[in-house]
């Protein structure tokens, strides 16, 4: 019996093939899965990087509400094309903390992974009114009432408390105690940011920067558009790639 004809014998019993199929996928999975188990720690811990404000949080919580990462990834491939236009390829630990992490699968808009600070808060103002203000060739549709709807951080303390609980971020009991008053601070260059410095910023103990604290979208008012461009603001700018050293021995 050749070859072929042992084929054609499990291509006509389906419980065989199915069976060998599960097989099969079985052993590639555990080839992936179980040298995982022998490291130590699988993402490399990168000076710098720290726990979304309770403000940034609420951004992203509204960039995955609105489905953003339909059309703008979040992950720069180790590819020289890819390096040249959007810069650093991106780290596993700059998704640490995202659940779920926005890396995406295509790229109808421009990856996202390095977008903070390249604008300025004006000009994502602009981008969310209407994007073809900024980009005639957009094709992305106007989120203008995000500047209409107005946020008071009532439960934020609850999002930081419930990532804490599954692990998803180290808050602390006292990040979540002054959840609500670092979420208005951010937005207020007048307040006093000291606690909020200190719990996120370079005088914590993340080796990283100051947080921003300013008035994102240029209303009185704390609103979606605040939230969501402090979110935009920071992506990529944690790590300080002119000092980064990749650990060769992983």
């Amino acid at each position: 019996m050749g070859i072929l004809d042992k084929h054609k014998i499990i291509e006509k019993n389906a419980t065989l093939l199915l069976v060998l199929s599960l097989l099969v996928v079985s052993i590639g999975g555990l080839v992936q899965i179980v040298p995982l188990f022998y490291l130590e720690n699988t993402i490399e811990d990168v000076e710098g990087m720290r726990p979304y404000t309770p403000l940034e949080l609420t951004g992203r919580d509204i960039y995955v509400r609105e489905g953003c990462y339909l059309c703008h990834s979040q992950m720069i491939r180790p590819l020289r094309d890819e390096v040249e236009r959007y810069g650093h390829y991106s780290l596993a630990a700059e998704s640490q903390y995202d659940f779920p992490f926005q890396w995406g699968s295509k790229r109808t808009g421009p990856d996202l992974a390095r977008v903070g600070g390249r604008y300025s808060d004006t000009w994502h103002v602009d981008h969310l009114r209407n994007p073809r203000d900024v980009v005639p060739a957009s094709i992305m549709p106007s989120y203008r009432w995000l500047e209409k709807k107005i946020i008071d951080g009532k439960y934020v303390a609850d999002s930081l408390k419930a990532n804490a609980a599954f692990g998803r971020a180290p808050y602390s009991d006292e990040m979540i105690e002054m959840a609500v008053a670092d979420f208005r601070a951010q937005v207020d260059p007048n307040a006093d940011t000291d606690g909020l410095q200190s719990r996120y910023g370079a005088a914590a103990d993340w080796g990283g920067k100051d947080v921003n604290v300013r008035n994102f979208d240029g209303q009185p008012e704390l609103t979606e558009a605040d939230a969501l461009i402090a979110y935009l603001q920071m992506l990529g700018t944690l790590v300080d790639f002119s000092t980064f050293i990749p650990d060769a021995s992983r």
